[in-house]
């Protein structure tokens, strides 16, 4: 699989990265030794960067993750987690909190270091204290040798420009804004490239938006952006074309994100999308599914505290 620079750090990530909240039964329950396979499966088809959180299944998708990794020689994957969030309203990014979560997420994984250790939807508390608080209590363990770069995440993207504008990371994760109903992380490209920082994308299909089954009940996209993406999948459907094809095509196709995320439990699911990233471009399709989402293009939602948004 093609590889690409995450920003600075030296590393070289797969451009189709695994998303391993599913492992956490997140979305859906799973067979756990099927979990692990999808996991195997990843790896041995050339992709080597995975992401997971605690928050992922309260810690279910970290423990069944260790499990799947074991054996497999540490340098044929890259691996990322988080800290900072635990529950659906659960948050602390107090320095003491962090600390320990690293060492419970090293435990859970069954490795000596995490390769990025992330912040985890920090629109959700004071980036205050993100930057004068958690950020240096990372860069201690970094010292330590517990973890070897820095990142945050998040959804809304002014977030980025108010951290990286005060202090240095080695990467972001942005989800739902480069897929086919919102590309306006692209309009901050430049910039991050500017600070050094590595961009990684996940939810490239919007978290079931851009699928043939649509949006879960509980997303939190309007219903004109709802309306909108069934409409341009309907239309994919009367066409013979997979919607979720083309749209982890478009993702993987932006040369300035390192890597896009994309979660399954799946081994044929992994298979298949390998295979997409792979297969053959049809840019004239993929044109018209983008102007039939033009009215809702970049509509998103409100996500954390009002004044990180």
């Amino acid at each position: 699989m093609r590889t690409r620079p995450l920003g600075c750090t030296g590393l070289q990530v797969s451009v189709l990265g695994y998303g391993a909240s599913p492992l956490g039964s997140v979305f859906r329950p799973i067979d756990e030794a099927e979990g692990e396979r999808a996991v195997r499966t990843a790896i041995e088809l050339g992709i080597n960067f995975i992401d997971v959180s605690p928050y992922y299944g309260h810690t279910r998708a970290e423990t069944v993750l260790g499990r799947a990794l074991r054996g497999i020689p540490r340098e044929r994957y890259l691996l990322a987690t988080k800290v900072g969030r635990y529950g659906r309203d659960v948050f602390d990014f107090s320095a003491g909190r962090v600390a320990r979560s690293v060492e419970e997420s090293l435990r859970r994984l069954g490795v000596e270091t995490i390769d990025l250790i992330q912040c985890h939807d920090i629109e959700f508390g004071s980036l205050d204290q993100v930057v004068e608080e958690t950020l240096p209590a990372l860069r201690r363990l970094r010292e330590a040798g517990k973890v070897r770069f820095i990142g945050i995440t998040g959804y809304p993207l002014r977030i980025f420009r108010e951290v990286l504008g005060r202090t240095g990371v080695d990467t972001v994760l942005s989800y739902c804004r480069y897929c086919l109903n919102d590309s306006t992380l692209e309009e901050l490209l430049p910039w991050l490239a500017s600070r050094g920082a590595g961009v990684i994308n996940a939810s490239p299909l919007a978290m079931g938006l851009l699928t043939g089954r649509g949006a879960p009940g509980w997303h939190p996209a309007p219903p004109e952006l709802r309306r909108a993406c069934a409409g341009a999948a309907a239309w994919c459907r009367e066409r013979g074309v997979e919607m979720e094809r083309l749209a982890l095509q478009f993702a993987a196709d932006q040369p300035a994100i390192a890597t896009t995320l994309v979660g399954t439990a799946s081994p044929e699911n992994v298979c298949r999308n390998v295979a997409w990233v792979e297969a053959p471009r049809d840019p004239e399709l993929v044109s018209l599914v983008r102007r039939r989402l033009g009215p809702v293009q970049g509509l998103g939602w409100p996500s954390g505290r009002p004044e990180n948004n």
